[in-house]
């Protein structure tokens, strides 16, 4: 099975230091941005199998880029997990077309089980399609 690559857009250093630490462990490779004009650059190279998107970001809003990537014909297949400390981001993040929510702070685990559901969910639809 091929490595699975997750990409985290999340501005806060130290959160994404966590995730990452986390997630490595478990064996994923990573991309991260702080930005969403630095994810743009770095999903040129590889796409991800899995977006992890903060919603507070300096250029923009986790919810929108979500809609963004939901919307664009090359990464619309790839699943979205959107993440906030904010109370209202979960309907934003639902009509953004996100795959799932994640509440800050968060508890690790939950956010594993998430990914590799969605990233199993996702690669078992793309082998029924081939």
């Amino acid at each position: 099975m091929s490595k699975r690559r997750i990409h985290i857009l999340e501005d806060d250093q130290e959160i994404r230091n966590v995730i990452e630490i986390l997630l490595k462990e478990e064996g994923f490779e990573l991309q991260l941005s702080s930005s969403f004009s630095e994810l743009k650059k770095n999903i040129q190279d590889a796409m991800p199998d899995l977006f992890l998107l903060d919603v507070m970001l300096p250029d923009g809003n986790g919810a929108e880029i979500c809609e963004d990537l939901k919307t664009d014909i090359f990464t619309k297949h790839i699943p979205i997990i959107v993440m906030s400390a904010q109370n209202n981001s979960e309907q934003k993040a639902i009509d953004a077309f996100a795959d799932a929510y994640i509440s800050k702070p968060f508890d690790i685990y939950d956010v594993l089980e998430q990914i590799n559901t969605l990233i199993d969910r996702s690669r078992a639809n793309k082998a029924e399609k081939a």
